[in-house]
């Protein structure tokens, strides 16, 4: 369980540093259009986020 979540974790580290490293300038003005949401937009996003995540994994096993 604990290597499986290492693995994941892992997994998502990779994923998240894609975008920086092979598109900076797009990650950059993405992040700044980011900081310039409102904070009921935000968790909207986070919300929305961890329920497709959710599904994933569900969908996954």
């Amino acid at each position: 369980m604990f290597n499986t979540l290492l693995i994941a974790l892992g997994l998502m580290l990779v994923l998240e540093g894609l975008l920086p490293f092979l598109a900076p300038h797009i990650w950059r003005d993405t992040f700044l259009r980011i900081t310039q949401l409102a904070n009921g937009q935000l968790r909207f996003m986070g919300l929305a986020s961890m329920l497709v995540g959710l599904l994933v994994i569900i969908l996954a096993k």
